[in-house]
């Protein structure tokens, strides 16, 4: 469900309450009204009384959200391609299915170009990164979003750079010249900039693998799991040995 259609279906309901809470406010108040003066004031007057109070109140609670509501802008429908890609998102592998397709598409932009291949390292230590974050902890969920930012920042100039490339042969003879130099600036910094993003991967891959060391020589799980092993190996001798077949003393 898009998020219009969340909006009007939201703006639906509580049209809907407000006018249920104001027909039952209505009808209590009446009937307070009504009833009161023919039996007096008593507890069943009270009760009426609260009960109309009650409703009203409830009625124009509703009334007000829903007037805020409608005065806020109905989000822009859902083109048919959006509704795709979140119905494909919705799939168990969907979402890793349209990384890959928008992954490919970049790379397509910049083929051919002088930061193709500076390009593909970029996605090789995006994936190695990502691969990783799931274990960056404490200090390390910072480098991760310091990284997140690099690496949108390196894919833009990645692909800034093919463009230029590609208005080098359109470029007028005089003008080319400075242009070929920016061009050149720009590949150099989106190339010095990859080779930072690589140090940090390697760095994260560091703090990783010290972290995943323990105190002790050995690790308790895995001190566990050699005592686990010795026991079972030593129950299974001892009921060999007892259903092997005594031989008689001679």
């Amino acid at each position: 469900m898009d998020e219009r259609t969340r909006y009007f279906r939201r703006l639906k309901r509580l049209r809907g309450s407000a006018r249920r809470w104001s027909v039952i406010g209505g009808g209590l108040t009446a009937a307070t009204a009504v009833l009161t003066p023919y039996a007096g004031i008593g507890v069943a007057d009270a009760v009426w009384a609260a009960s109309a109070g009650a409703s009203v109140a409830l009625a124009w609670w509703r009334w007000q959200d829903h007037r805020e509501l409608a005065a806020t802008p109905a989000p822009p429908p859902a083109l048919p391609g959006q509704r795709l890609i979140s119905a494909v998102e919705r799939l168990p592998a969907g979402r890793q299915v349209l990384q890959e397709v928008r992954r490919q598409r970049n790379r397509y932009a910049v083929r051919g170009s002088a930061v193709a291949q500076t390009w593909d390292r970029l996605d090789r230590a995006s994936a190695t990164l990502a691969a990783l974050a799931g274990r960056l902890t404490g200090p390390g969920e910072g480098a991760v979003l310091e990284a997140a930012v690099a690496e949108q920042w390196l894919r833009d100039l990645g692909q800034r750079v093919a463009g230029v490339e590609r208005a080098l042969p359109l470029t007028p003879p005089d003008r080319r010249a400075t242009l070929q130099q920016s061009h050149e600036s720009l590949a150099t910094q989106f190339s010095e900039g990859v080779t930072a993003f690589e140090g940090l991967v390697a760095a994260a891959a560091s703090y990783v693998a010290e972290d995943g060391h323990p105190a002790a020589d050995q690790h308790p799980a895995l001190a566990g799991l050699i005592d686990a092993t010795d026991r079972l190996r030593g129950i299974a001798e001892g009921l060999s040995e007892l259903r092997r077949p005594s031989t008689p003393a001679a």
